[in-house]
Parts: C-alpha cells; sequence; structure tokens
C-alpha cells in the first residue's frame, strides 16, 4: 500500500471529529502523520480503545494504550450554549470545524445538537463562558459512541467548512484588491501636500493589510 493509499485508509478508520487532541490540526493531517511514521496510533481519545485496534489492524502497528497526554477515553459530547448569557460574539462559529452552531453577530447563538461532534473547540473562545459540555451517549464511549455514519457526515461537513473558510478568504482579498486599484486610480486631492499624504497613507495600510493576507493563505496551504 502506498503511502497516499495508506493515508486515505487511516483516514477512513479515524473518528472524524476533528478534535485536534491527537496533536495535529485535523483528522487527515494526523492520518498523513500516521501514514509517514510521524505519529503513533494511540492519540485519538475519541476513537478510544477499538479506534487503536482498528489503526494496528490498519498499520500493522502493535497495539497499545491511549497516550494519557492526548486525553481519556469518554462518552460523546455535545456542545450547549447558555443562550440568556451568549453576547453573539461569532467566535464559536469561527472555532467550530463542522458549521454546527448557528448564529449572527450580536445575536443569539444556538447549536445543531445531532451535527455536534463534541471536538470542545468553541469552549476555550467563548468570552462570557456560556458554552458547557453534556453526556450526549449514556456513557457510551469511543466508536461504541459514535458511527460511521457519524464519522462520515462530519468529513463531509468538515470539508466543506475549509472550502468555506478558503472562499471567504478569497473574497476578502479580492475586496482589498479592488478598493487598493480603486484609491490607486482617484485623482490627487486638490488641497494640497497634506491630503496627497493621507491618500498615500492610506494606500500602503491597504497594502500592507492584502500581503498579511496572502502570507496568511499560503502559511495555511503550505
Amino acid at each position: 500500500m502506498n503511502a497516499f493509499d495508506l493515508t486515505a485508509a487511516i483516514d477512513a478508520a479515524l473518528p472524524q471529529t476533528q478534535c485536534t487532541r491527537c496533536g495535529y490540526p485535523d483528522c487527515h493531517a494526523y492520518a498523513q502523520a500516521m501514514a509517514e511514521g510521524a505519529a503513533s496510533i494511540n492519540q485519538c481519545p475519541p476513537g478510544g480503545a477499538e479506534g487503536i485496534v482498528r489503526l494496528a489492524r490498519i498499520t500493522g502497528r502493535p497495539t497499545q494504550a491511549l497516550n494519557p497526554v492526548n486525553g481519556e477515553e469518554g462518552p460523546r459530547q455535545l456542545a450547549v450554549i447558555d443562550e440568556a448569557w451568549c453576547i453573539g460574539c461569532t467566535l464559536c462559529l469561527k472555532a467550530c470545524p463542522v458549521d454546527c452552531i448557528v448564529g449572527g453577530p450580536k445575536a443569539m447563538h444556538t447549536v445543531i445538537d445531532e451535527l455536534c461532534t463534541g471536538c470542545e473547540l468553541c469552549i476555550p473562545v467563548c468570552p462570557v463562558d456560556c458554552i458547557s459540555l453534556i453526556d450526549a451517549s449514556a456513557g457510551r464511549t469511543g466508536w461504541d459512541a459514535w458511527t460511521p455514519a457519524d464519522a462520515t457526515r462530519s468529513r463531509e461537513r468538515y470539508a466543506f467548512h475549509r472550502m468555506r473558510l478558503e472562499r471567504d478568504q478569497r473574497e476578502y482579498e479580492q475586496r482589498l484588491a479592488a478598493k487598493a486599484q480603486a484609491m490607486a486610480a482617484e485623482p490627487p486631492a486638490s488641497s494640497g501636500p497634506t491630503n496627497t499624504a493621507a491618500e498615500d497613507s492610506k494606500r500602503a495600510v491597504i497594502a500592507e493589510a492584502l500581503a498579511r493576507s496572502r502570507g496568511r493563505r499560503t502559511s495555511q496551504i503550505r
């Protein structure tokens, strides 16, 4: 099995919660690291002991206990927003890897229960601590609390989430570029050198912002 196929097989055996507890930015990155021999098979708490057995079968490595550094196997968690305290900051919307939180700026947010992976990534970004976690699997843990259908759905939603972020970034860069071009095409101000200096300063700020945006996008792609 080549590295590409091995990565795909490993990725298919992961629960796709995208929780980053494995130490990698997403499940696919962890799968690729395992395929390359750079990561152990015991770093996925959501997959638990059964997940390690599945990964051992695919990779040919011996089974081992879950690494406590990455966390403990536990029941599936569900994020719950205390809507009375929510201030509509939208930070949790940006943090959710599967877009299961809905709401708008300065408007109440809520979680779509059946889509939540329990990744916990929304918890630390909430400035008013209005998000908590509850047991959503009646004590069942690992793959007993999660199904292949759940994993497939979460993988698809994560792929859409990434596509949406990339689209939003492109549109943002296009708006910046259009604004910079419009400002560059403006005739010089007739009120003297002070206005000209101000316009040059604005153009410089926009150019710097556009450069930073492109730099971030390049680093994300790498």
